[in-house]
């Protein structure tokens, strides 16, 4: 079938498929221009391209910084066929139109991904004619065909080969994909300049965040909801979104959320850890001489909330640990390895979701919510807190067992929707009250837990991610045995909270941060 395109530009650095579209191109007789390196590989496979270099009359210039910033390439490009006075005016400076622009960027992603990339090479790999020229084309596209993935080819080849033409709806959704690929390649950029000295990365007065879709989701917390997995552009490991998945049915959005909580709250631990999560709550966390003991200790902390729950540890799970896994109903399992032996063991249970991250001290820098309408970003809560950063306000200090038992139980509070308080005794939570409106409620709910599950409370320690508002809740955390209280302060009612546990006879430690989850 006859077309109207004579002329194709391309200068891509992802060359996937590229020598067989360029190959089409040809037999339908479209002439082909090109840039250096694209230019040299279409020639080492006999496809016949002009260069760049003859349409602009310039040599390539400034390291190649300069090539295709030039009248004769963007006048080709820009000017609107449907346009009488643009087509004289191209034609008085023999200035040919360009139908076809296929463009991608310099490698700038990859480039910063690599470990220990200097920020001369990262400024080096910043595309300046590319997105010029994909700009160009996507704003006209009503003339010219801009293709910015290989994925593209064969639908233009094949409307061109079977229309003549290719249709404007696709002409609209290729220049809409056009400004997405320059816009997330410009938010990178700024993104990674932004990190340049500043920590945590400085945030203008209108920002972007470049995400890349990693796949959809069945649906999202509910089933009437649609959801999509994307992740940022920080290829760092360590992160939930750059876990690899092992075996199981495919995540769901729950499921990505939940393990997110888990993970993120086992690498806060040096000892063994293992951390079960449920409806974005802990609902057993525990430390131990082995994973397998730390696994048996968690789960114990509330043996039903964990059914079905997400497990993740922050060691590598052993077949002693496998068969204890694999004895229990777990959604996802999440760890940085498993011996052979182990894993087999667990892919006998065929629905289980076994994940590998690998172990790092990489963290997330920025949190996000969405709200009607905006977001809010903050600083991630990564504090941890050591012994010297606690204050006593009590004429009675907690022993080395219960200080030990304290920090423990702040680091698993961090991971607790407020109001939220943490009991535990021995490295092992033994009750947990969770996102409850008042803090009495969630200390009811957490001695509650305790008590259900047969722990002896008496010389157990409470933490509580925010101050006390009332002497009340010391009273029935002494009442039922607890002998130390780990907390932020910073109530009107302090004294009054102080008086309560010297006259009570629990030691008390001061943080004098909060550590509010919402």
């Amino acid at each position: 079938m006859s077309h109207s395109f004579k002329r194709a530009l391309i200068s891509v650095s992802d060359k996937s498929h590229l020598v067989e579209f360029a190959t089409k191109l040809h037999n339908l007789n479209i002439q082909i221009i090109s840039t250096g390196g694209t230019a040299e590989y279409l020639k080492t496979h006999l496809i016949p391209v002009i260069e760049v270099a003859n349409i602009t009359h310039h040599k390539e210039m400034l390291d190649g910084r300069v090539k295709t910033l030039h009248p004769n390439i963007h006048g080709g490009i820009l000017a609107c066929r449907d346009n009488p006075e643009h087509m004289t005016e191209i034609k008085s400076h023999d200035i040919e139109p360009i139908d076809i622009v296929c463009v991608n960027l310099y490698p700038f992603e990859e480039c910063i991904s690599k470990p220990g990339v200097a920020f001369t090479d990262a400024v080096e790999n910043i595309d300046i004619g590319g997105p010029a020229m994909i700009r160009s084309a996507a704003k006209n596209h009503k003339s010219v065909v801009v293709i910015t993935h290989p994925s593209d080819y064969d639908g233009v080849i094949h409307d061109i080969t079977t229309q003549g033409d290719v249709s404007y709806h696709t002409r609209l959704h290729l220049a809409q994909k056009a400004f997405n690929h320059t816009a997330y390649y410009d938010s990178i950029i700024a993104n990674y300049l932004s990190t340049i000295d500043c920590n945590p990365p400085k945030l203008e007065d209108k920002i972007t965040i470049p995400l890349t879709l990693i796949n959809p989701l069945r649906y999202g917390e509910n089933s009437h909801q649609m959801a999509w997995f994307y992740k940022d552009s920080n290829k760092r490991d360590g992160l939930m979104a750059n876990c690899h998945q092992l075996h199981g049915k495919e995540l769901s959005y729950n499921n990505i959320a939940d393990g997110d909580t888990a993970w993120e709250c086992v690498k806060s631990f040096t000892s063994h850890a293992c951390a079960i999560v449920k409806h974005a709550n802990p609902c057993g966390v525990a430390l131990s001489d082995t994973i397998k003991n730390s696994y048996i200790k968690a789960l114990a902390s509330d043996p039903i909330s964990s059914f079905g729950g997400i497990v993740a540890f922050n060691g590598e799970v052993d077949v002693d640990t496998a068969i204890s896994l694999s004895q229990q109903f777990i959604e996802v399992l999440i760890a940085p390895r498993y011996t052979k032996t182990a894993l087999e063991i667990l892919q006998k249970k065929a629905n289980i979701r076994i994940l590998q991250i690998n172990l790092t001290e990489n963290m997330n820098t920025l949190d996000y919510k969405r709200i009607g309408g905006g977001m809010l970003i903050q600083t991630t809560e990564n504090k941890l807190i050591h012994k010297e950063d606690l204050k006593l306000v009590t004429s009675h200090a907690p022993n080395i067992d219960q200080i030990r038992d304290m920090i423990f139980a702040w680091n698993v509070a961090r991971f607790v929707k407020s109001n939220g308080i943490v009991l535990a005794k021995n490295e092992q939570v033994i009750g947990i009250g969770a996102g409850q409106t008042s803090r009495i409620d969630a200390t009811k709910i957490a001695l509650n837990k305790a008590h259900d599950f047969g722990f002896n409370i008496i010389g157990s320690v409470c933490a509580s991610d925010a101050f006390f508002p009332f002497s009340d809740n010391i009273e029935l955390l002494a009442k039922q045995g607890v002998g130390a209280i780990i907390q932020p302060g910073g109530s009107v009612k302090d004294e009054e909270v102080f008086s309560m546990a010297e006259k009570l006879n629990i030691s008390m430690l001061l943080t004098n941060y909060r550590v509010f989850r919402h």
